[in-house]
């Protein structure tokens, strides 16, 4: 039995000013269990609740069943990386070369490629994938990529969902891939960080925080946005570094979730919103 997790009226609402910016970067419609102008909002970061997408138990209880049954963290990156290979049919064909046979096509796009195409350069073509998959499952609208956009009717935003297209056309089930990978993601999540709704993880910007809301220092991150858990590592994507606290189930993926990922960057990716932020000196 699935425990339902009902929202209290009196923990979740927004400022006038607050709400304006929301309506700017969500969407009306997503697929998980939490309204995405909720999902974004700093109400949903300080009182998070369990963020579900939708029919992942129903469509998926093999691998569910997989996770349960193992014992150590090995087992189950093992179980799931071979449910994940046999289910979307991601094993290696044979590319032998024969004259009288044409050559194969070129790999399919797949979840641990899109991983490793976002820890090189999140604004690629694999980044846009990943981006357009947050918009389709939790609601967040891209507010960057490349340049920023100013809302899905700009030229700009035309161009990122050219780039989407590309990234994702001919593959097997990629938004699904991802909806498993943050399915695990959020299932190791848990066993590692028992009884914690919170990470505080670190994000550098080029700028300051852009809002006052409440009388908090309060920033808009990209509908997913890579942080760390080393401060000065987060030196690398802006001088002005910010600690943020973080609620677990906003985080997509992080590094040591996959054996033999790019492990040591301590990089994890969590989707964007309003957060409250707190400058840290080095």
């Amino acid at each position: 039995m699935i425990e339902l997790h009902l929202l209290k009226p009196n923990q979740y609402g927004y400022s006038a000013g607050e709400e304006e910016i929301l309506e700017q970067i969500s969407l009306p419609l997503n697929h998980c269990n939490v309204p995405s102008k909720l999902l974004a909002s700093l109400s949903y970061q300080q009182n998070p609740i369990l963020l579900e997408i939708d029919g992942l138990y129903l469509w998926y209880p093999a691998l569910h069943e997989l996770l349960q049954k193992a014992g150590n963290y090995e087992q189950r990156a093992k179980n799931f990386i071979n449910f994940m290979s046999q289910h979307f049919h991601l094993s290696c064909t044979d590319e032998s070369v024969n004259e009288y046979i044409d050559p194969p096509p070129r790999q399919k796009l797949n979840y641990r490629r899109l991983v490793l195409g976002w820890l090189f350069d999140s604004d690629n073509e694999q980044g846009a994938a990943w981006r357009s998959w947050v918009e389709s499952r939790f609601g967040l609208l891209t507010c960057f990529h490349k340049v920023s956009l100013h809302g899905p009717d700009t030229s700009e935003y035309l161009d990122f969902r050219k780039a989407c297209s590309r990234a994702t056309y001919n593959t097997n089930e990629l938004y699904a891939q991802l909806d498993l990978l943050y399915f695990f993601c959020q299932q190791e999540l848990r066993l590692r960080y028992l009884g914690t709704e919170h990470l505080t993880l670190f994000r550098g910007c080029r700028e300051q925080a852009e809002y006052r809301i409440n009388g908090e220092n309060v920033k808009l991150f990209n509908n997913l946005s890579s942080f760390t858990t080393d401060p000065e590592s987060a030196l690398r994507f802006g001088s002005k570094v910010f600690a943020v606290s973080v609620p677990l189930y906003k985080i997509v993926y992080f590094d040591s979730v996959l054996p033999c990922s790019l492990q040591g960057e301590q990089e994890f990716m969590v989707l964007g919103g309003l957060y409250r932020v707190d400058s840290h000196t080095l």
